[in-house]
């Protein structure tokens, strides 16, 4: 069934099937005709690019939140209505008419009229962001960690040649010229700059020699550093375990990464003063401690000095001769005393051996002998105690108390009756 004509072409109402597909142009008409209806909307997002040409500006309006973008373009007729400090990275709401160009396939979104957000409409929507994020405990301050005294290598995220990157590292080695930094450099505005931060955040965090990482962008507008108050950007910053130092725009500026970081910075350049110490500073406190330790050791040696003095001067050290001879008459009667008990010792000692002498003289076989008895021994030495051991002619050696005699046995006398 024919529903109507475009030019030469024959439109079909009829459903499209494999065996009879529409033709292209059938499709891109169609779709013309859906988008046509459509009519004009109001949409909000964010301008990504904003370029010009022949009067004309094309440009792309990208979602705040998702990764979603559309390409619109501004007559030069429009162009003159709009306000004059558009530009990329604004937060604007536009009123547009999506067009589908059916010769070249594409859709784009021909503006009518373009504002930026109203400021009140930003603030509130941060400030919903704000409340749920700290009900989630992420600005805590017992999360806060401290910086370190003297960091052995600074991470650095800032915009490539910016302001802020000269401002922290010629301040820094201003305060300690010794200072490493290891910078990464990312877009600090438009559709790349969040995830551009949070890539170089962790690659930072990652690096076990950064002690401490700052990120530091330069003065700007409101909406221009919205970038710093990306909740998936304040995420990032919450779970890096590497102390973070913020330094976004000026005093007045908060962004939600202040909140979060472990230290806000006013500046770029109070971010420098912050995270390393002034040498000059540091050498002044080492010279005033060394100062108050040398004036606390003079005193300390000027007490003990006194105190060996008092004891010197006291009655008992004038004349120490007292001490030798309190020591020297104890030592004599020690001696004497020893003498004493050493020679009664030795009295009674040979009273015992004399005593012991006249026992063992009672029972000595001497004492025998000298009543007149004697010890008769047969010629192998044995004592001779029966006569049948000693038969005639038997010599014997007698022992008498005053020598020895041998004899010759003549015969064995009677026994006894």
């Amino acid at each position: 069934m024919v529903a109507g004509n475009l030019g030469s072409m024959t439109i079909v109402d009829s459903p499209s099937t494999v065996d009879a597909p529409w033709a292209v142009g059938v499709l891109a008409t169609k779709i013309k005709g859906w988008i046509d209806r459509l009519g004009t909307v109001w949409v909000e997002g964010e301008i990504t690019q904003w370029g010009m040409s022949g009067g004309n500006v094309y440009g792309k309006l990208k979602d705040l939140e998702l990764d979603a973008t559309v390409s619109f373009t501004v007559w030069s007729s429009v162009r003159a209505k709009l306000p004059d400090d558009l530009k990329q990275g604004d937060h604007v709401v536009t009123l547009v008419k999506p067009i589908y160009w059916v010769k070249g396939g594409t859709l784009s979104m021909q503006v009518f009229e373009m504002r930026h957000v109203g400021l009140g409409d930003l603030l509130e929507r941060l400030e919903r962001l704000r409340q749920k994020l700290r009900a989630e405990g992420l600005f805590d301050l017992d999360r806060k960690r401290p910086l370190p005294f003297l960091p052995h290598c600074v991470g650095l995220i800032t915009g490539k040649d910016s302001d802020a990157e000269k401002d922290v590292l010629r301040n820094a080695q201003l305060r300690w010229p010794a200072v490493r930094f290891r910078v990464v450099h990312a877009a600090v505005q438009g559709d790349r700059a969040v995830g551009d931060v949070i890539s170089a955040l962790r690659t930072l965090d990652a690096d076990p020699e950064v002690d401490v990482i700052v990120i530091a962008r330069g003065g700007g507008d409101f909406q221009n550093l919205l970038v710093f108050s990306d909740e998936a950007l304040v995420r990032a910053a919450s779970a890096s375990v590497t102390p973070i130092v913020s330094a976004i725009g000026h005093e007045a500026d908060r962004p939600l990464l202040d909140d979060v970081a472990d230290l806000r910075a006013s500046t770029p350049t109070d971010a420098a003063k912050r995270v390393v110490p002034d040498v000059a500073e540091e050498l002044a406190r080492v010279r005033q401690a060394r100062g108050r330790m040398g004036l606390r050791l003079s005193g300390l040696l000027r007490t003990e000095i006194d105190r060996l003095e008092q004891v010197r001067t006291r009655p008992v050290l004038v004349n120490a001769a007292w001490i030798t001879d309190i020591r020297a008459d104890e030592l004599s009667r020690h001696v004497a005393r020893g003498t004493e008990l050493i020679e009664r010792l030795i009295e009674q000692s040979r009273a015992r051996i004399a005593e012991l002498a006249a026992q063992l003289r009672a029972l000595s076989p001497q004492r025998t002998l000298d009543r007149g008895y004697a010890i008769a021994q047969l010629p192998g030495g044995a004592a001779l105690r029966n006569t049948a051991d000693a038969p005639a002619g038997t010599t014997l050696l007698l022992t008498i108390a005053d020598g020895k005699l041998a004899t010759t046995v003549d015969s064995p006398l009677a026994e006894a009756g």
